[in-house]
């Protein structure tokens, strides 16, 4: 007979916590990029120019990214199943919204929205399944999260397309009401209220990086249809510079403060996300602009270009297993290195090969080199991290690292879009092949930067080079939000 300690089995209360965990993380993590390929439509029904694109992908990007600790405190402050159920609902019906958006400003406004949702979200729900599964069998329901957000991530450009070609691109939001509807009572009913005695929220740092994040990325968005020069841009660099670096006096002074900013004294710790921020900046803005050449340029249908990006995007459900393989054998930091120098090599032969009529057969190498890189990245990439800290930080190192990465993510639309637009622009097929390949060389150089750092993370694990610091509070549980 098995007991408790040895059954590998997921029972019960288990089984509730990742089913309705893992719906909720696949619907945030899905909404990162299945509005890729529904862009084109879009801007066909919609209207609205290169920068209200940009916005639809970054309002989202954005408000997730700022709020995302400020999410995983409140869960710990208020409760977590009764914040989790509070983001779906705002999530679920900022969907809605979406799908009923009358013009390009209501869709931007809804996806601000979603994102406030998903931060409050998505880092309680491994919170939430950490605590319903016993520790014998945690390991177990991780890996079937993780998958599920993986698949996710892989899926986005091709459900985006299909629901795009074959109903409407309103589809790509109305998926996510009837489970929103069908999760809030359910998670009601199945999970575990859970707090975080003592736990504090830091209201000043939300609003100092909120400001300022969105001031540096509204300039950047707008720079090249008001001029680099003009009192709106050098506003929000300027203003959005300084409460940034506010941000960053806070998290050096205040005694509870949503990023310590001494973690980053450890070149290590600032190495990997550094380049974690970097590699989400060449990704995200380089799947931006492919996504459309895709249909604009090379004539493919929504998806068409949805299953031509898997290769991309889907290589990490097949390489990411022999790389966790790979990085126990020989360590993590040359396999997250390896990674971003190959997508940095896969983004910059995309570049290199980039014409108005390049075929699918001479993307196909750049996309599959492009994707194993990805792969390689992700899959040790947490545990790098993690060996940066020690124990007490490890909640708030993995919330940071999230965090930078849809910072990331939402720089990277907004520089290469920027690039794009001063280069090229949507008059012809050939206009957008001269602006999209100088992005893409950006982008290669940002992840060829970041390949750079990943080698600042020292080969030996913090934790075991010396005790935690017994002077840090318990950490915070701030989980990866997929």
């Amino acid at each position: 007979m098995n007991t408790p300690d040895t059954d590998t089995k997921l029972r019960g209360p288990a089984v509730w916590a990742l089913i309705l965990t893992g719906v909720a993380s696949f619907m945030a993590a899905l909404d990162n990029l299945v509005v890729t390929t529904a862009l084109p439509a879009i801007r066909e029904d919609l209207g609205g120019k290169l920068e209200d694109l940009e916005w639809t992908v970054n309002a989202y990007t954005l408000t997730f990214a700022v709020l995302l600790m400020f999410g995983a405190a409140l869960g710990d402050r208020f409760g977590r199943r009764r914040l989790f159920i509070v983001g779906l609902a705002i999530f679920t019906g900022a969907s809605a919204a979406a799908a009923l958006s009358p013009g390009i400003d209501a869709l931007i406004a809804a996806r601000a929205v979603q994102g406030v949702g998903a931060a409050i979200m998505m880092p309680l729900t491994l919170t939430l399944l950490t605590a319903a599964v016993p520790a014998a069998r945690r390991g177990m329901a991780l890996g079937i999260y993780g998958a599920v957000t993986g698949l996710a991530v892989a899926s986005g450009p091709l459900i985006g397309g299909s629901l795009t070609e074959h109903i409407s691109w309103q589809w790509i939001f109305w998926l996510n009401v009837p489970i929103g509807l069908a999760l809030i009572p359910l998670a009601r009913l199945r999970l575990a209220e859970s707090t975080a005695p003592g736990a504090r929220l830091d209201v000043p740092g939300t609003l100092l990086i909120s400001g300022g994040l969105f001031g540096i990325v509204y300039a950047l968005v707008n720079a090249n249809s008001e001029c680099w020069t003009s009192a709106t841009v050098l506003t929000g660099l300027i203003v959005g510079a300084a409460l940034v670096g506010g941000f960053i006096h806070h998290g050096f002074n205040n005694a509870n403060p949503m990023l310590p900013m001494r973690l980053f004294r450890d070149r290590g710790f600032l190495g990997i996300n550094l380049a974690s921020l970097l590699m989400f900046l060449g990704m995200f803005g380089s799947i931006f602009l492919l996504s459309q050449f895709l249909q604009g340029v090379a004539s493919y249908s929504p998806t068409e270009a949805g299953l031509r990006m898997l290769p991309w995007t889907g290589m990490p459900m097949l390489v990411a297993p022999l790389a966790g393989i790979l990085s126990d054998r020989i360590g993590g930091r040359p396999v997250v290195a390896a990674g971003l120098a190959f997508q940095a090599l896969g983004l910059g032969w995309f570049a290199a090969i980039l014409s108005a009529d390049v075929s699918y057969a001479a993307q196909l190498p750049p996309l599959i080199l492009s994707g194993i890189g990805m792969a390689l990245y992700f899959a040790p990439a947490a545990n790098v991290l993690m060996s940066t800290v020690a124990p007490a930080d490890q909640g708030k190192a993995s919330g940071t690292n999230n965090a930078l990465r849809e910072v990331g993510g939402a720089l990277g639309v907004a520089v290469l879009a920027s690039v794009f637009s001063a280069q090229g622009g949507y008059e012809s097929p050939q206009a957008f092949t001269d602006g999209t390949i100088p992005a893409l060389w950006i982008g290669a150089g940002a992840v060829a930067l970041a390949a750079g750092l990943a080698l600042l993370v020292p080969r030996k694990a913090k934790a075991d080079r010396a005790p935690a610091d017994r002077s840090v509070a318990a950490p915070e549980k701030v989980p990866a939000a997929g």
